[in-house]
């Protein structure tokens, strides 16, 4: 019998061990060798367990009633190795007859951990299985070996360095065997100190505040960055280096770093060693190269100066921009190379910049990969790159923000650009997505003392089918409100980028006043509204709806609503027509750091009972800052005015306070308040609001989750009141914001800084609706 041979990646032998195999058993198996060709007149297979007799047969070059021959023996033996079934196989020749024995490997009957806390069993499952050890599969010792090997690296990687591993084969009934991974884990390795030696420049405490490790603290239990990862300090390696290097120190070292574990294996000591180095100052910055004849306008992207200190992260950054601007005239391949020039006897650099254009290129096809539910279309036609046109890296990265904008993906899209074999003038554009949840489905319900029972349930999927299209079911009852909205929108109603938007409703309430009493309103309406974009950010909205509302019980009913039904009677039809503009240059609309939003919305009662104009204005700016935070400012202004003589319809009004408006301050109970105790809201609204977003330690890539502190400022004022600074509410505190799986959820605490003695305070408030 031979030595068992190595398994390739995946359970079975590497062509290369199946071909050794093969010669071997051929040199060392007598019976298959040096035989007079003769006719097989019965084939015989002995030693089979498991394997079907099929599979045999399948595999040998020979057939009843065929010839038997040295080379095809040699064949049949190579093609049962090859099989990965069998840890020996020989045939032996009676008279005219072939008999095949082999003698086949145990099968994986299952695979089972104990004591397995630190990895999720269904990955490491899957990864075992991907590597060739799985139920069902060829059972192979030295495969599993490796796998205990790679565990505990794993549990390395992880700083459990007490962990142990240990493998139990337990034999089955016909011919399996169970694997069973026993892992001890032990408690993980805590750091105790990291020094920095020969820091002088800057405090050894500045340096270790760029480090990711750090030192057991008070919150690492949560944070769990006291725990050594080899990659991880490479990473803080590479901060503290650029932090060197980007303040002047050009020939920055680190000599050598130092890890020391505890004879327990508990805890670690790292020590880093460092070279300075001197101070350089930039003295010029020179182009080489071929820059198309173009240097002013390259000379213009450069961010070193002379007399400034050299900075790395200024030449790593040129050297992209550069780039960019090759790719913008259809260079894809641009090579950039800089190069300092050192004077180390005055301290002085030059740097220099050195450029190859390559070759120009045009973009033969745009592919969409990884999109399993969208259709290609909905993400090619944000493409403003078209196939067949010379390739523009600035049209490129305007498609990927317009893609990202979509909502539907991850956000780590990538835009591949791959050359084309045989055509040095083209190139392939592959879009790599990764699809998200993009539907909410939602039931609920609940109880207060206000509203008593309520019942809450939507279907909400923002990319129908695939097809890019939202549609939306809403459903709110309880003792005093019930809505029922449906909504559509098609974003590319027409070929041109023209959207429509459909929404048909009915809403009902019975609102209590602070005596106790209610009264009934009935809205039903619809709207059909279309946006034709007129550029990149700036789209144009027009719309036109039918609302009709009925007044009920007049017991309880705020004077305004009272003198409304009085004025234009129980049942008023309106056919509102609106006109809107849009401009969205921000980077995400859920979760925007950086860009502009800028909206402005005028609905105009042209016809039916009740004639008015209503006007609304907002303004969004967002700027980023180090350390993944961010700055977002929203300023808000409503104007309403009845026409005709006549005042402005109670049911337009506009409200304030609370999440969206003025928070701190109740939901809806800022400005006016009927003589029945009712908020009304008012026919004018100001709202101003600042935030500060900071992002969650550990989160990882899920910039969604963040924390903010906000400022805000408003209120809400009647027709024919006048705004005073006075008058105005503000109001501080601390938040939370999330991209739940329920949909964005905000929670703020905060408290009023301006009031009135009236005012109605509600600290803790929560939502589910986008930013601001």
């Amino acid at each position: 019998m031979f030595p068992v041979p190595p398994f390739g990646p995946v359970g079975r032998f590497s062509p290369a061990a199946a071909c050794v195999i093969a010669v071997a058993c051929v040199v060392a198996a007598p019976a298959a060798r040096a035989v007079t060709p003769f006719v097989l007149k019965d084939i015989r297979v002995e030693g089979l367990q498991r394997t079907d007799p099929g599979t045999v047969f399948a595999a040998l070059p020979f057939r009843i009633g065929d010839t038997y021959t040295d080379d095809k023996g040699s064949a049949a033996l190579r093609a049962l190795f090859t099989t990965g079934l069998f840890k020996d196989v020989r045939i032996d020749i009676e008279g005219e007859v072939a008999i095949i024995i082999v003698d086949e490997r145990s099968i994986i009957g299952a695979v089972t951990f104990v004591g397995l806390k630190e990895f999720d069993k269904e990955p490491l499952t899957k990864s075992l299985r991907d590597a060739g050890i799985g139920e069902g599969l060829p059972f192979d010792r030295a495969l599993v070996d490796r796998a205990e090997q790679e565990i505990k690296r794993q549990y390395l990687s992880r700083s459990l360095y007490g962990a142990e591993v240990v493998t139990t084969i337990t034999p089955l009934e016909r011919n399996r065997v169970n694997v069973t991974f026993t892992m001890t884990e032990g408690d993980a390795a805590k750091i105790a100190g990291i020094r920095i030696v020969g820091a002088t420049v800057f405090s050894e405490r500045t340096l270790l505040d760029l480090f990711e490790l750090t030192p057991t603290g008070w919150f690492t239990w949560y944070s769990k960055t006291d725990r050594y990862s080899r990659t991880k300090l490479n990473a803080d390696l590479e901060k503290l280096r650029a932090y060197y290097v980007n303040r002047g120190y050009l020939e920055f070292a680190i000599e050598s770093t130092q890890v020391t574990i505890s004879p327990d294996k508990q805890t670690i000591a790292v020590a880093i060693s460092i070279k300075e180095g001197q101070p350089y100052t930039v003295t010029s910055v020179r182009l080489e190269g071929d820059y198309l004849g173009k240097e002013p306008e390259f000379q213009a992207f450069v961010l070193l100066r002379p007399g400034q200190p050299y900075r790395g992260d200024a030449v790593t950054e040129t050297g992209k921009r550069f780039t960019d601007l090759f790719g913008l005239y259809g260079y894809a391949f641009a090579r950039i190379d800089s190069r300092p020039e050192i004077d180390r006897a005055t301290g002085q650099v030059a740097v220099v910049f050195s450029a190859e254009p390559q070759r120009r290129v045009y973009v033969r096809r745009i592919d969409v990969a990884g999109n399993t539910k969208t259709r290609d279309e909905v993400v090619r036609r944000e493409f403003r790159q078209l196939e067949g046109a010379w390739y523009d890296g600035g049209l490129i990265k305007l498609s990927k923000q317009r893609v990202e904008r979509l909502g539907y993906f991850k956000d780590d899209i990538e835009v591949e650009t791959k050359e084309v074999q045989g055509a040095p003038d083209q190139v392939d554009l592959v879009v790599n997505v990764v699809e998200k949840p993009t539907g909410n489905l939602l039931v609920g319900a609940g109880y207060s003392n206000a509203e008593k029972l309520t019942f809450t349930a939507s279907v909400k999927q923002d990319n129908a089918f695939g097809s890019g299209n939202y549609l939306g079911i809403e459903l709110n009852t309880s003792e005093y409100n019930r809505t029922l909205v449906v909504s559509t929108v098609d974003p590319y109603w027409t070929v041109d980028g023209i959207s429509r938007a459909i929404d048909v409703f009915y809403r009902t309430s019975r609102p209590i006043n602070s005596l106790g009493e209610t009264y009934d309103l009935k809205t039903p309406g619809a709207a059909v509204r279309f946006g034709v974009p007129f550029s990149e950010y700036d789209t144009v909205f027009l719309g036109v709806g039918i609302e009709r509302t009925e007044i009920g019980a007049s017991i309880g009913i705020p004077l305004s609503y009272l003198n409304y039904r009085i004025l234009y009677g129980d049942k008023t039809n309106a056919f509102p027509v609106t006109l809107g503009w849009a401009r969205d240059a921000r980077d995400s609309v859920l979760t925007p750091t950086a860009g502009r939003y800028q909206r402005l919305n005028i609905e105009w009662g042209i016809a039916g009972d009740v004639r008015y104009l209503r006007t609304n204005a907002q303004y969004q700016e967002f700027w980023p800052l180090p350390y993944r935070m961010s700055v977002g400012f929203n300023a808000e202004i409503g104007l309403g005015k009845g026409l005709g003589g006549k005042p402005f319809p109670v049911f337009k009004n506009f409200y304030g306070g609370g999440l969206g408006t003025v928070r701190a301050f109740e939901q809806n109970s800022l400005g006016v308040v009927d003589p029945t105790g009712a908020y009304i809201g008012g026919a004018k609204r100001l709202n101003l609001n600042t935030e500060l977003y900071f992002p969650v330690p550990g989160t990882g890539n899920d910039r969604s989750l963040r924390i903010f502190a906000f400022v805000d400022a408003g209120n809400v004022w009647r027709e024919d009141e006048t705004i005073t600074s006075q008058s105005i509410r503000s109001s501080a505190g601390l938040g939370l914001s999330w991209i739940s799986p329920v949909g964005p959820l905000k929670l703020s605490w905060g408290k009023p800084l301006r009031l009135q003695r009236n005012d109605r305070i509600q600290r803790f408030q929560f939502q589910i609706g986008t930013a601001f």
